[in-house]
């Protein structure tokens, strides 16, 4: 099925290359952890899904189409939640529905965030405003608003980064859930640096070399899901693709030490 399609896309910052001829072909309804040491450009390559920056090289295509500026069709949900602090959560997640169908009455569109928010537990929250919940229950509500946008291509840079591992893994286990009940099934593009998350979530794992970026790996990820978080981390199949993962980013993380130290790094 067609879906996103990356060819020969390339990235530069004030002359310094971030992404190089990156190739990619990721059909719609899959979930793609994209893994990566910093500054190999995994942040970058969302934006550029998104339309918020422009490639210096090489095209990008949705459906077929080409990706030109930002669209509802591409939600983004970024690790700082970007709530708007002035409106309480079912304004922040109605707001989007009107942004995405603008001819939705406004009691219909808070009558469907309301419905987003209680399908991510936040449900007693709809009065309340982003500063009066924890770090964790804002994120719940930046991913019922990325939801509520109805768009068919989810873009999450590192939306769990900054929350304690309890939380981190509830999170993942909601995005697991409602990814997988979502009709119709949405692409995901899930950016993380933490190896046993891109597995727990992904069908399918990226992993970006530095200077520049480029994909140095591309992996099926063929867990049945629902996927059960202890026995997967005790799967013999699971620990050897982590051990690889973990392999391939120590790799390009000591070829970045020896560009460093040869000069060919330094600018």
């Amino acid at each position: 099925m067609s879906g996103l399609s990356l060819e020969s896309v390339s990235l530069a910052y004030g002359g310094q290359t971030v992404l190089e001829r990156i190739d990619l072909d990721i059909p719609e309804g899959q979930l793609v952890s994209i893994l990566g040491a910093s500054g190999s450009g995994k942040s970058s390559l969302l934006r550029l899904v998104a339309g918020l920056q422009v490639p210096d090289g090489g095209s990008l295509r949705w459906r077929g189409a080409a990706l030109e500026g930002p669209s509802p069709e591409r939600g983004i949900v970024f690790q700082d939640y970007a709530l708007f602090p002035w409106l309480n959560m079912r304004d922040n997640v109605s707001l989007a529905i009107t942004q995405a169908r603008p001819s939705t009455p406004r009691r219909e569109a808070r009558r469907e965030a309301e419905e987003h928010l209680a399908r991510v537990g936040l449900a007693a929250t709809v009065e309340r405003y982003p500063f009066e919940l924890s770090g964790g229950m804002q994120q719940r509500g930046a991913i019922a608003r990325a939801f509520a946008l109805g768009s068919p291509l989810l873009l999450l840079d590192e939306p769990f980064g900054a929350l304690d591992p309890v939380n981190r893994a509830r999170l993942q286990d909601l995005l697991a859930e409602v990814w997988r009940q979502a009709r119709p099934v949405k692409t995901v593009l899930f950016v993380t640096h933490d190896v046993d998350e891109a597995l727990y979530l992904g069908d399918r794992v990226i992993i970006l070399g530095s200077s520049p970026g480029r994909v140095i790996a591309d992996l099926d990820v063929s867990f049945a899901r629902p996927r059960e978080r202890q026995a997967l981390l005790n799967d013999e199949a699971f620990q050897a693709l982590r051990r690889r993962i973990n392999d391939a980013l120590a790799a390009d993380i000591l070829r970045g030490l020896q560009r460093v130290e040869s000069g060919e790094g330094v600018r």
